[in-house]
């Protein structure tokens, strides 16, 4: 008889996590912390004060979450002005240098530059398509048969 448990036995055996969303999670610390509700600089190495604060958040969750977090414009724009990093609980925890608030800032700039660049080209697009379909209709007009 063969003992050997199978990948299915052993996943089944071992206590399942139940994965939350990232967005779940992020709506959870922004509910129980100042720091995250008020988008301030986070502690760093936070995820690991969070991780023994929230054992439920899978690790991978936890990450995306951060991730999402970390780089959204808003966050970025207070790192930029900001000069102090905050644990969960709103307490000043670290600061933020001055090579943190460069990086936030040059981000921001890329940013925003990117989303200049793709609304021009959009723009350019359309005038194009405006152009060429006005073409067509002159070209219609002078050579179309005339029912």
């Amino acid at each position: 008889m063969n003992t050997e448990t199978t990948p299915i036995e052993t996943a089944e055996a071992a206590p399942q996590q139940k994965r939350i969303e990232p967005r779940a999670i992020l709506q959870r610390l922004e509910a129980s912390s100042p720091t995250f509700r008020d988008c301030k600089p986070l502690a760093l190495r936070i995820d690991k004060v969070i991780a023994e604060r929230f054992p439920e958040f899978d690790r991978k969750s936890l990450r995306n979450a951060l991730h999402m977090h970390t780089a959204s414009t808003r966050y970025l724009k207070s790192m930029e002005r900001a000069s102090e990093r905050f644990d969960l609980d709103g307490n000043v925890a670290g600061e933020v240098t001055e090579e943190q608030r460069t990086h936030a800032a040059a981000t921001l700039k890329e940013r925003f530059a990117s989303v200049a660049r793709k609304q021009r080209e959009k723009r350019e697009a359309e005038e194009a398509e405006r152009r060429h379909a006005e073409k067509l209709k002159l070209l219609v007009n002078k050579f179309g048969r005339n029912g």
